[in-house]
């Protein structure tokens, strides 16, 4: 397949500057912006979930792949752009629940900080599959510099992205386990959207679609060189090639579909429902036809 080419001065004419995107850099992202970095007036800001939104909100990028609540959370208006996403239609693998005793008899659990959406995601299944509404507690996931003492698991641990499998809790400590994914596609039989491209609701209407022709047309590039990208790039960040090619071709979805549109209705009427947002914002998402 031809390397993908946008001319050079499209986003230029376009934004009279270069166009800004706000991402994360898991490994789960690799097959949304790998390759960005090498394009022309475009830049990649990287962040953890948690933050990104932030980025938007201060005017840092012009589109960001934010965590899917922020969407509701926000305090100014947004927009969904539907060139891509980061979901699932059934296990994860990187968004965990690992427990030492039966998860019914949970009170606490202490949680990933990189993440919204997670935790939310995790107070609804909780509630509605165990009947429990344990205490949340911040828990600083970060990487462990070599001289920095042991982790302190606590009993019952929240955990996202890469560090699930990098640096991820010993098994033998947490017999009792729960994969937010699969535990939504139990509990709904749909997909779930941990993330989406979002954009302010004010943002320049031009410069958002030549952004998200880019974005789409290189979804659609990676989709066709995973095991190139898993090779070049998985596997430095510490995950075994067999691993990560199951992960980014089996578990994970990246594409905004109807189903997956409909999980992400549900999810938000289940967070207003249970009162993890202040109200209920409809879907406005951007036509890119």
């Amino acid at each position: 397949m031809p390397s993908m080419v946008v001319p050079g001065d499209t986003l230029t004419q376009v934004a009279r500057r270069p166009v800004r995107l706000g991402a994360v850099s898991f490994v789960n992202t690799l097959p949304l912006i790998d390759g960005l970095e090498n394009l022309a007036d475009l830049e990649l800001h990287y962040a953890v979930p948690s933050t990104l939104l932030d980025t938007l909100l201060d005017d840092e990028v012009d589109l960001a792949l934010c965590s899917s609540i922020d969407y509701q959370r926000s305090r100014t208006p947004l927009v969904i752009v539907p060139c891509g996403l980061l979901g699932c239609d059934g296990p994860t693998l990187t968004v965990r629940l690992y427990c030492t005793g039966p998860i019914d008899r949970v009170t606490e659990v202490h949680c990933d900080t990189d993440s919204h959406t997670s935790v939310a995601l995790l107070q609804i299944l909780l509630r509605e599959l165990h009947g429990i509404a344990p205490e949340l507690v911040a828990f600083d996931a970060r990487p462990r510099g070599p001289h920095d003492p042991p982790r302190d698991w606590p009993p019952a641990l929240l955990l996202i992205g890469d560090k699930v499998v990098t640096d991820s809790p010993p098994s033998a400590r947490y017999p009792h386990q729960l994969d937010l994914g699969a535990a939504w596609v139990e509990l709904t039989g749909l997909p779930f959207v941990f993330a989406l491209w979002l954009a302010r609701r004010d943002a320049d209407p031009a410069v958002v679609a030549v952004a998200a022709n880019v974005l789409d047309r290189q979804r659609r590039y990676n989709r066709e060189r995973l095991d190139l990208i898993i090779e070049r790039k998985a596997r430095p960040r510490g995950w075994p090639v067999a691993l990560a090619a199951s992960y980014l071709k089996g578990k994970l979805a990246f594409e905004f579909t109807d189903a997956r549109r409909r999980g992400l209705e549900l999810f938000f009427d289940k967070a207003c429902e249970h009162g993890l947002v202040d109200g209920r914002r409809p879907l406005e998402i951007v036509n890119l036809s």
